[in-house]
């Protein structure tokens, strides 16, 4: 493994953390090439529950949070057929910014024949929380996506609600150069949007799932329209792209209807049963 040093700071630092991951297709079938870090983000132990084709990460943080200031960049590359499943430990707490913002910023590219599982835990956004996330995912002309998302304003356990602080979001997604998908969000603590019909309706949960490759069968769109969830659940098929979205009460309860969406999409998607990775059960 290369990697650069760790970095050293005082307890009035800033985080700066980088992750690289490179995954490649052999005919012991895909395995990790890159794996490059900065600062304390990192992966560990590469996992194969599904047999040699399916590479498993579990990408950690170790401070357990994000604070004001702190910058995370993680950059993924997947080479021609290669296949990786990426989620995390836990949530990731992004923490009161106390006049300072946080960022994330995540890249992806995919090779011919690619397929990426992007399936983090939750985000979990403090009151205060300044928060600025961008997700771009480059695929090559048959590449294929799942992505899942669960993100909580405020700490629901605690009664805490989302109203000071601001969460800005960007996706992208390009197929060939093509852009697809351009999503983004900018939501001001205690905005009226937090309870409004066209915004969070009153939920403090929002998640979603999509895929990008071949469009799904009716019947699967049809199944995950009448799954039996906890808020409110969503299922559009566009052109080129297919999402499912949440609104709800908590972050078990999105996780619970989105992880059954993947369960009745990877079979069909990626020809794979839906084998969720151990860390969910922990």
């Amino acid at each position: 493994m290369d990697r650069a040093p760790d970095c050293i700071v005082s307890g009035f630092d800033n985080w700066q953390a980088s992750l690289a991951l490179g995954y490649a297709r052999t005919n012991m079938g895909t395995v990790p090439v890159r794996r490059m870090h900065h600062g304390p983000l990192r992966v560990q132990k590469h996992l194969y529950p599904e047999g040699p084709e399916v590479c498993q990460h579990i990408i950690v943080h170790p401070p357990g949070g994000i604070a004001g200031g702190d910058q995370l960049k993680i950059d993924v590359a997947l080479e021609r057929d290669a296949h990786a499943l990426i989620t995390s430990p836990g949530a990731a707490k992004w923490y009161r910014g106390f006049g300072r913002a946080a960022q994330q910023d995540l890249t992806t590219r995919l090779e011919q024949g690619a397929i990426l599982e992007w399936l983090p835990q939750e985000t979990i956004l403090f009151n205060g929380a300044d928060v600025t996330i961008a997700n771009r995912f480059d695929l090559a002309a048959d590449a294929r996506l799942l992505a899942m998302e669960v993100v909580s304003l405020g700490r629901r356990a605690c009664g805490e609600q989302f109203q000071e602080g601001c969460w800005r979001q960007k996706t992208e997604i390009r197929r060939a150069g093509r852009l697809l998908w351009h999503e983004q969000i900018a939501l001001p603590g205690g905005s009226p949007l937090l309870d409004s019909p066209i915004g969070m309706a009153g939920f403090p949960v929002t998640g979603n799932l999509i895929w990008v490759g071949p469009a799904l069968p009716q019947e699967i769109t049809d199944a995950c329209r009448v799954l039996d969830v906890e808020g409110r659940l969503a299922i559009t098929q566009l052109p080129d792209i297919w999402v499912a979205r949440y609104l709800g009460p908590g972050t078990e309860a999105a996780h619970a209807a989105l992880r059954a969406v993947w369960a009745l999409v990877r079979p069909v998607a990626l020809g794979r049963a839906a084998v969720a990775p151990r860390i969910w059960a922990t």
